[in-house]
Formats: C-alpha cells, structure tokens, sequence
C-alpha cells in the first residue's frame, strides 16, 4: 500500500506529520516533521514505513479539508533554510530537447546542432548506465536555498527584474544526508521548477541566472520506490478560466536519464554530503507552457496534479514591487 509523509500545521501553529494510504490518513504519534521521522528511521537502521508503524499513528484526518484549510506544508523544511539546498537537472526527459531547441535555435544556424541538443542526444546514449558503470553527467542548475522553498497554495513570486515567471511540472527527489554523510532519499513530490524561460532563451549561458526563482512543492512525500511512469496534467487558471493545459508525462520510463545516474552526478560532490543536509532535487520536464508560446501575468494559477499523489499543487504568480537595494558597501 502506497506511503505518502505529509507536513500539518495548525491553527496555533503546531505542527505534526500525517501518514496517509488509500485506506485513509492520520497523525504520526510523537513527531513533528519529516526530517525529525527520517531521523530517528536512519538511526534505527530501518526504512520510513517501518518507522510510522513504530511510532504509531492517532486521530484520522481530511487531507483535502486540510489542503483547503491552507494547513498542509512542503512535505520536507529545515529549521535552519540554509541547510536546505534546491538543485536540479535539464534535458532529462524524453522529448525534453524539443522545447529548448525551439528557444535556442534562433541563435544558431539552421544547420548546426546546439549544444543543448547535443547534451540530449547524450544523455539519451549513456544517461540510463547499467549497475556499476558510470554515465553520462546531465545538465545541472542550482536553484536556491530553503528561503525559497513554497508550499502548497503559497504565491510564487517573481522579482520585478524577472523577464518571465512560467511552470515547469516535474518530479522532485528529497534527500536527508546522514550522519556518516551517507544521502538517503526519503521519496519523491510533485513540483513547480518555476523558472525565467525569456531569460534563458536570451543566451543559453544565462541558464544559472533563469533558474534563481523560488520552487513550489505539492503536499505530499511519496515513500518507497517511485513508479516507474506518472502521467500528469499541467495548467494556468486565469481570471477562473483555464488559460493552458496539457499533459505531462515523467518518471524514468519517460526519462533518458536514470534517477539513480542522476543522484550519482549529484551527491559525488563532497559539498553536497554534509550531515544534516535536507536536498530538493528537481528531475526536469519535458512540458511547458512557454513552448507553446503563452505568457504568464501576475494573478495567474498554476495548477499541477499527476496520480499516485492524491492533492494537486497550486500556486499563483506573484511579481516583487521593486528590487531589493544591492549596492555594495566598502568596509
């Protein structure tokens, strides 16, 4: 029966965890967050179910009221948001290329590959190695940190700098590090890689600066290993009518990339196996609504909902009045 870890916070501010299954959900007894419930499992040497079943569970709740009630979280946070880390991959997904050629082409002849298809074409030679072997590395973005993690129903908010401030649906691991630095995965959640498509569409090497934008994240924390295709529907609600949808397909039967080549590529770096370290990493899409050309304004809702996870994830676009002051001072 299919685990799904989701964070609860009160009216008066407390917070608990719910575990729900097809047969209903309730409170886990004695914890207060995923990460406090991943912890002790790790320590006990034993995995996220066993460890609900030990702790037990108490009183059922509506997790759909829940949502409506805007009392459901991100499904993983840190005490300290610096010590949550978002990063992610591109031109993981099968037809993935299609959409940034399109934006990239124009500065290329027609005759020459872009790099981005090139990267693709690549992955989709060596992306999915054989156990043991070593393959191909993907694209890889840093997105920020836990100050820029949204829940369900929390705005997106673009900066006023922002060329464009579009969906991206897609899947993202969460990872907790152990103590002995050891990266466990606690499951995988639907997300909204919110991006700056124009900007990056302007040079491909502005990439880094497209994908400085918060992230939003759905309700639940699926457990256990992820199935192997999610087909989905991605959407914009403006004004109460649907703008855009479409669907979207991932999962690594939709993927030219492994999961586990892309976690390889990940966490071989030192930095990012520091104890204590929670990881959101964003496994691309190949669906986007700025492909199709449509252009998001503030107000705009991006709805995003793909079964096994029962709630959708919603956010609406927001747009920062002006600039924070960055000048800098000499000491």
């Amino acid at each position: 029966m299919t685990l799904r870890l989701l964070q609860h916070r009160s009216a008066n501010g407390t917070r608990s965890v719910i575990a729900a299954t097809d047969a209903g959900a309730a409170f886990v007894t004695g914890v207060d967050t995923v990460r406090a419930l991943a912890t002790r499992a790790i320590a006990a040497g034993v995995d996220l179910a066993a460890m609900v079943a030990t702790c037990g569970t108490g009183a059922a709740v509506d997790i759909v009221a829940a949502l409506a009630a805007g009392e459901l979280l991100a499904p993983i946070d840190h005490d300290d948001p610096a010590h949550l880390l978002m990063t992610g991959t591109g031109l993981t997904h099968l037809g993935s290329a299609e959409g940034r050629d399109q934006m990239h082409r124009a500065a290329a002849a027609a005759t020459t590959q872009t790099d981005s298809m090139r990267m693709f074409l690549e992955g989709v030679e060596g992306g999915k190695p054989a156990p043991g072997e070593t393959g191909q590395q993907p694209e890889w973005f840093f997105k920020g940190d836990g100050t820029t993690l949204v829940g369900p129903g929390g705005d997106l908010t673009s900066p006023s700098f922002a060329q464009d401030g579009s969906e991206e649906p897609e899947l993202a691991g969460i990872y907790l590090i152990g103590p002995d630095g050891t990266p466990f995965r606690l499951g995988i959640a639907l997300a909204n890689e919110f991006s700056d498509h124009v900007t990056e569409r302007h040079n491909y090497l502005w990439l880094a600066h497209s994908k400085l934008r918060p992230a939003a994240l759905g309700p639940e924390l699926l457990v256990g290993p992820p199935p192997a295709s999610v087909a989905g529907t991605s959407r914009i609600v403006r004004d109460g009518a649907v703008l855009w949808e479409k669907p979207f397909l991932s999962g690594e039967a939709n993927m030219s990339h492994s999961i586990a080549n892309l976690e390889a590529h990940h966490f071989k770096y030192p930095l990012f196996r520091r104890p204590g370290d929670v990881h959101v990493h964003f496994f691309g899409t190949a669906t986007l609504s700025f492909a199709d050309g449509m252009r998001t304004q503030a107000g705009d809702t991006f709805e995003i909902e793909a079964p096994p996870f029962t709630l959708p994830l919603r956010n609406r676009l927001a747009v920062a009045d002006t600039a924070a002051d960055t000048a800098v001072y000499v000491l």
